[in-house]
Parts: C-alpha cells; sequence; structure tokens
C-alpha cells in the first residue's frame, strides 16, 4: 500500500470542510481534502438558500459549494475523492486509509464529514427532493410562509421544528407515530398551546402526493389495528425531523462521541480528545447545523490546526 505523508489533512467536504480548507491553505499548510461520499455536503441538494450572508438574492446549494470549492482551489487546496474506510490515531503522525488502498499520514487532521438526515425511506421523499420535502425547518421555512406544512417526529427536534413553522405557515401538521410525545414537558406544554399546531397521534406516513411538487401525505392512523384508517392531508411541505446520524463511524475507535454519535469536543473549540485533531461541522454539532455555523467551525478548526502544528 502506498504512503503519503502530508501535514494538513481534511476529511469533509461541506461548509466546514471547504472553510477549513481556504484557511488552512492560505496558512501554507498544504492542506489535502478527501471530499467523501457526499461532494459538497447537505447543500449540494438543497435548492435555494437564503440565509447565508453575502448573497442578498439567495443562492442555490450546488453554487454556494461550487463557490466555496474553487476559492480552495485557488488558495492551493489539494482536493481529492475518496471515502476514508479506515483510522489510527494511537500516535502521530496519524494514519487513514483511503478507498482501502491508500495510506496517509497526517500531522494533523480536520474532520469535517457532516452529518445525514434520517428519512422514512419512502420513494416519495426522493421524487419531491427539494419540491416540498424537506431535513431543515430553519433552512427552508421561509418559503411556506403562509401555507400548510407537516412535521414528521415526536422528539423535541420534531417539536421545536414545528414550533418555528408555526411562526411561518398558516397550518402545522405534527404527524407522531405514538400515542404520546416523547419531548421535554416544556416542548410538549408549548406545542399544545400553539393554536395553529394540530397533532396526529398514532399516525404513519405512506406517501406523498402532488403534481409539480407536494400537494399532500397519505397517512394511515393505528396502523395494524382493527380500527386502522387511511387519512390524506392537504399539504405545501413536508418536514422531517426524526433526526440525524453523524458520519462518525470510522472515527469512533480514536474519538469521544456522545450516543448518538456526535464527537464530542473541548467546549467553545474543536478540540477532540485526540491532540492535532479537530472535528468541525455538522458531525460535531447536535444543536445547530447550519451552513454558517459550520464554516465558522471550519474556520476555528483551521486556527487550531496551524496553532498545534507551530507547537510541535
Amino acid at each position: 500500500m502506498e504512503t503519503e505523508k502530508v501535514k494538513c489533512l481534511i476529511v469533509g467536504s461541506g461548509p466546514a470542510g471547504y472553510t477549513a480548507a481556504i484557511y488552512t491553505s492560505r496558512a501554507n499548510l498544504s492542506p489535502v481534502l478527501y471530499e467523501g461520499i457526499q461532494p459538497g455536503g447537505q447543500l449540494t441538494i438543497t435548492t435555494e438558500v437564503e440565509n447565508f450572508p453575502g448573497y442578498p438574492d439567495g443562492v442555490t446549494g450546488p453554487e454556494l459549494m461550487e463557490n466555496m470549492r474553487k476559492q480552495a482551489l485557488r488558495f492551493g487546496t489539494d482536493i481529492r475523492r475518496g471515502i476514508v474506510t479506515s483510522t489510527d490515531f494511537s500516535r502521530n503522525p496519524y494514519k487513514v486509509i483511503v478507498d482501502g488502498k491508500t495510506e496517509i499520514e497526517a500531522e494533523t487532521i480536520i474532520v469535517a464529514t457532516g452529518a445525514t438526515a434520517k428519512y422514512l425511506g419512502l420513494p416519495d421523499e426522493q421524487k419531491y427532493a427539494g419540491m416540498g420535502v424537506s431535513a431543515c425547518a430553519t433552512c427552508d421555512g421561509f418559503f411556506y410562509r403562509k401555507k400548510v406544512v407537516a412535521v414528521v417526529g415526536g422528539g423535541d427536534t420534531a417539536c421545536e421544528e414545528a414550533l418555528y413553522l408555526s411562526g411561518l405557515a398558516k397550518r402545522v401538521y405534527l404527524i407522531v407515530r405514538k400515542p404520546y410525545l416523547r419531548a421535554s414537558k416544556v416542548m410538549q406544554e408549548r406545542v399544545f398551546s400553539t393554536e395553529n399546531i394540530t397533532v396526529l397521534f398514532e399516525h404513519n406516513t405512506v406517501g406523498l402526493f402532488g403534481e409539480n411538487g407536494v400537494e399532500g401525505a397519505h397517512l394511515v392512523k393505528r396502523m395494524g389495528e382493527a380500527d386502522e384508517e387511511k387519512v390524506d392531508i392537504a399539504i405545501d411541505g413536508f418536514f422531517l425531523a426524526i433526526g440525524h446520524k453523524p458520519n462518525s463511524d470510522v472515527f469512533k475507535p480514536w474519538l469521544d462521541t456522545d450516543e448518538v454519535g456526535y464527537i464530542k469536543t473541548v467546549p467553545g473549540t474543536p478540540k477532540t480528545n485526540v491532540p492535532g485533531i479537530f472535528a468541525a461541522g455538522d458531525v460535531a454539532d447536535p444543536t445547530y447545523r447550519q451552513a454558517i455555523t459550520a464554516a465558522a467551525s471550519g474556520c476555528k478548526a483551521a486556527i487550531e490546526a496551524e496553532r498545534y502544528l507551530l507547537g510541535q
């Protein structure tokens, strides 16, 4: 197996990875960036981005990511296709295997592999991606002002999304599989006291329908029971809020994670439990999950990587 030595390795290519690349390149760290499973990250499947500073008229997700990529290339980042398949962080230089065949030895590593939104697994979710189906109310809620939307989920995240959307949409349906909410009591009380949120307990989504986008959802109430009932609701937007899976599995033997899989960092910094390895973006952020916060954490990780190398 061929081995290559690099000063700074960046794993992942969303806003965090590309921002880290811009900063480390400008600091003459000659970073090598592997784009991972989804080059450009989650934003490449987002149509309009209207909340990223500097784009007064909005920008498409793919265009925003392509701009960041070009900026990283301009300063000399070595951007490559490839997926990290195994790691050895037992000592420095740290070892990473890419695609099972290339070994990289890196003095410092920035992990920016992101998180993947969980979906129900319905074919219609793919069919209407970017046409009414979203996994981020904060990103896309603005497009549903005065419209009717549905949120799937029963935890704190689902309740937060429903409450956020209730300030924009005319009506919000909260579709819950179980006969109760898993969310905290405070969140439950807020949902139940919000007039334009309707909670549909014991409902499963089995499909979506619409001509040029989502116009409604096919639901089944009390699925599998004797009194099972088919229900259709008219909606303009369908939001998934059943959680995210951080793309951290390959790093778990070495890096501390929480019970979900988010990489733990020293509060207020991108530092992990292994000196010289930093985590940025959604892989270490269970709270905000925004392009701008990911970019900011990529900047922090790059600055910390430079400081680490100076101290070696």
